[in-house]
């Protein structure tokens, strides 16, 4: 598919939470198709009709906001093109590429049963296969396709290489069942092939379903997709990613606070990598993906690297950016919305609070200075740090902050001047005024809380804290 445009599509099946790992695969199908001016397309496999929900539809729709994974036009429903799955079956059968079965499946388990006491293949092999016409009986049937018997199919792989299957361990499978439905192997490569995909990247727990798909391409004479089959995801002791080793879900990581940004960047390196790069920009990631960058080795999934990559993010967010992120944050989590004027000190902080902090929690518990309404409540730290220094000494800094200059330079003098009249450092002074100002011991810097809070809140804050 030498200059055809790029194609992808990231297709997962509402019957659950949105998992890791398929946000791992729709991040690299979105990394591959817009690094090249592509196309990136959803589709919800949603046949399974017993198991899919719209909740979990709309939970998909939901990760893939969030992790900024825009896609082009519509998401596509499997179950709504199922007329169009079914002409393609009719079509195949027309083609004498496949055949139909009027096997029960009592007939296809006694079957299976002589094969197991003769020690042979327990593939089934309709006596159908090559029957005339003329002989078919007025009984239900299904679909199979007609896999080769003998010889090998090679799946051209990106990531794993050529991949050779005996035609030997192919079955005759069923593409249209009895009551005309068909079946998601028959489905998935109607949808590509009418979608247009022109590379299929998926795990490769799919990698045995691309030699059998393969058949339903080759009975349409329609060309094959390249395909990549890319490694799971494992927990840190080597073993499929499950709940026992935390959360899966990607829901459950905008619930605790990790930016968006920092989750691209670090499922992006979980299987793949540009050298030793570890912190990158989503231009970036476009610019530098490539399929012969992914290992075959199933990644190790690492919550410290997530929040050390995390951080760096919210170091480098735009501040605004950042602050709709964060209301964004709020809202997933259940907490109650910012205030007008909590909104507008936070953004006036933004610069004070980002260092440091891995996940939205901790940022907002840096910013609690200005989140809290007064009187400010204080934890055990805060009290033992007013009570380090007498009232006395701290309300002579009042008058001063009154007539001072509302500057850092002014204030940091202004306190500087009262602790050496006291003979001590400043950082004495500096405790009791941050359980003043935040009700906590750790906090920005005393003078930048003051410059976001402002004169009045200030000084009504150092009344409260020593009248």
């Amino acid at each position: 598919m030498q200059g055809t445009p790029v194609v992808t599509r990231i297709a997962p099946s509402p019957t659950g939470e949105m998992h890791i790992g398929t946000a791992r695969t729709a991040l690299f199908n979105w990394l591959y198709a817009r690094g090249r001016g592509g196309t990136f397309l959803l589709r919800i496999e949603d046949t399974d009709r017993a198991r899919s929900t719209p909740e979990a539809t709309e939970a998909i729709l939901r990760g893939m906001d969030w992790l900024g994974l825009d896609y082009d036009g519509e998401a596509v429903s499997q179950f709504e093109r199922a007329d169009r799955h079914a002409e393609v079956a009719h079509q195949l059968l027309a083609k004498g590429a496949a055949y139909r079965c009027f096997s029960t499946q009592e007939e296809i388990e006694a079957w299976r049963e002589a094969a197991r006491a003769e020690k042979r293949s327990t593939l089934f092999q309709s006596p159908w296969r090559d029957a005339d016409p003329a002989t078919h009986p007025d009984a239900p049937s299904v679909i199979r396709i007609k896999a080769p018997r003998d010889g090998k199919t090679v799946i051209a792989d990106r990531v794993q290489g050529d991949v050779t299957i005996s035609n030997a361990e192919l079955d005759d499978m069923v593409i249209l069942r009895s009551d005309g439905t068909p079946t998601y192997m028959l489905a998935v490569v109607v949808d590509d092939h009418d979608m247009g995909v022109t590379h299929v990247i998926r795990g490769d727990d799919h990698l045995n379903n691309a030699a059998r798909q393969m058949l339903v391409y080759e009975g349409m004479g329609w060309p094959l997709p390249v395909y990549a089959h890319i490694p799971l995801i494992f927990g840190p002791d080597g073993k499929k990613l499950s709940k026992r080793h935390g959360a899966t879900g990607v829901a459950e990581y905008q619930v605790m606070g990790y930016p968006a940004a920092g989750m691209r960047n670090y499922l992006a390196r979980l299987g793949w990598a540009h050298g030793d790069d570890e912190f990158f920009t989503d231009a970036q990631a476009m610019e530098w993906f490539d399929l012969d960058g992914i290992n075959r080795a199933p990644a190790r999934f690492d919550f410290k690297k997530l929040a050390n990559i995390c951080g760096q993010h919210i170091a480098a967010a735009d501040d605004a950016a950042l602050l709709h992120e964060l209301k964004a944050y709020l809202a997933a989590a259940g907490e109650a919305p910012l205030t007008e004027t909590q909104e507008t000190l936070l953004g006036e902080a933004m610069p004070l609070l980002k260092d440091r902090a891995k996940r939205f929690p901790e940022l907002l518990e840096k910013a609690r200075f200005c989140l809290v309404e007064r009187p400010v409540d204080r934890d055990e730290k805060a009290e033992a740090q007013l009570a380090s220094v007498s009232n006395g000494i701290l309300s002579e800094l009042t008058p001063r902050l009154q007539t001072a200059s509302w500057t850092r330079d002014a204030l940091e003098g202004e306190v500087s001047a009262l602790a050496e009249a006291h003979g001590m450092g400043l950082g004495k002074l500096a405790g009791p005024l941050r359980a003043a100002l935040a009700g906590r011991a750790a906090t920005p810097s005393v003078f930048d809380m003051m410059l976001v809070l402002g004169r009045d809140e200030t000084l009504a804050r150092l009344k409260d804290a020593f009248p």
